[in-house]
């Protein structure tokens, strides 16, 4: 049988699993439901299981039948601080918690695959890591799970790694999309604290007010944007948080503002925080008042291999042959800590359109969206998958 006849004879267990998860999302780095749902999944097969220490992850190594490097599959566990608006029977249980952005899927697809690989332990020429990560959403789970030894699993470094991403729109259902190159962005935040002086709302020549001078700067971001950075290497700034004063009539000390800075390049990421910087401190001159500022590293840019990138898309047409496959022709702003694994082994990350059916991708609720749904018609396709991408790689390795 093949991987994706074998994951469709184990369809409803990769549904109940993926539904259990959902109903008990947990958050951040310690998932200690998911961490339990997880291991019950996997018990019984042959592998070498390690959880975590500073999260619940989760470490499984399965040793193939014969000598061979080794290669490494991610699923991430976590799930988003929001509150589900769909209707379905497995809905969210726990308000304000919900696997919004389809990681119970990525879940069960990676346990679907080491029950696939499990059973052709046989044929493997070599090792696969199984890593279960919690903590994507904005904990740095990967690296986490990096400084524990995830690499070093299987007793040296593997020679690939390959993540997946189910998204709720944009992709037709059930369609595969990668990239060589840059696949997603490196994601930093950038903070303001404009210190002015307070007054009276009816005498603001009295005072230095700290909101004008704000409002001006974040103007002037958008405009720095466009005049000093090319827009085939993009970078997006995006103020998403404003705040200062406390009535109409008080002018405030302070104000204070935040924004994702979303680059593709390490060059212009370097670039931006500079500019960003000097761009404010200036703005704040000229008013009369100071700046104070903070640029915070988030997860860098996710690089797909060449060769590993061209190799998924390759599997993917041999697997479940034309036409299920694309090269995405841009890489995605959004941004993800499967980059960690990525600047150190080799390997691509790919997109799965898990769309319903019932839905048009183009306008249907994106992933972190509160009525973001996904289609389970696609866990078979996932799971067979990562199963082939493991043991396709390690034979031609």
């Amino acid at each position: 049988m093949s991987f994706m006849e074998s994951a469709q004879d184990m369809r409803d267990e990769l549904v109940q699993l993926r539904h259990s998860l959902h109903t008990t999302p947990e958050l951040g780095l310690h998932l200690p439901r998911t961490q339990e749902k997880v291991l019950a999944a996997l018990d019984g097969l042959p592998l070498e299981i390690r959880t975590g220490e500073a999260l619940s992850s989760v470490t499984a190594v399965l040793r193939g039948g014969r000598p061979g490097p080794a290669v490494l599959l991610r699923g991430d566990m976590d799930a988003l601080p929001v509150t589900e608006k769909n209707d379905l029977p497995f809905v969210s249980q726990l308000p304000g918690q919900m696997h919004a952005c389809g990681h119970d899927l990525h879940t069960a697809m990676l346990a679907g695959a080491a029950h696939l690989l499990s059973a052709r332990r046989e044929e493997l020429a070599g090792d696969v890591i199984f890593m279960f990560q919690p903590g994507e959403e904005g904990h740095e789970g990967a690296k986490y799970m990096i400084d524990e030894g995830v690499l070093e699993a299987a007793g040296e470094r593997p020679v690939a790694a390959y993540g997946m991403h189910v998204v709720s729109s944009m992709l037709p259902n059930a369609l595969f999309a990668s990239r060589p190159g840059p696949i997603m962005a490196a994601a930093d935040v950038f903070c303001v604290t404009v210190k002015g002086r307070g007054g009276h709302g009816s005498s603001p020549h009295r005072a230095l007010d700290p909101i004008q001078a704000g409002c001006a700067m974040v103007t002037a971001l958008q405009t720095m944007v466009t005049r000093t950075f090319d827009v085939f290497d993009p970078v997006v700034v995006t103020v998403g948080s404003f705040h200062g004063g406390s009535a109409d009539n008080v002018i405030p000390d302070e104000a204070r503002f935040e924004a994702t800075v979303r680059t593709f390049s390490k060059e212009n990421r370097a670039l931006v925080k500079r500019r960003l910087v000097e761009l404010v401190e200036g703005i704040a001159a000229a008013h009369g008042m100071t700046a104070e500022t903070s640029f915070g590293m988030g997860y860098p840019v996710t690089v797909n291999d060449q060769d590993e990138a061209g190799f998924v898309g390759r599997t993917a047409d041999e697997l479940f042959g034309p036409g299920r496959y694309f090269v995405a022709p841009q890489p995605v702003m959004g941004s993800e800590d499967f980059s960690y694994v990525l600047e150190r082994v080799p390997g691509a990350f790919v997109f799965l359109g898990a769309c319903p059916p019932d839905l048009d991708p183009a306008t249907a609720p994106y992933n972190h969206s509160p009525e973001a749904r996904f289609d389970d018609a696609v866990l078979t396709d996932g799971a067979a998958l990562y199963a082939s991408l493991a043991a396709t790689r390690l034979a031609g390795a």
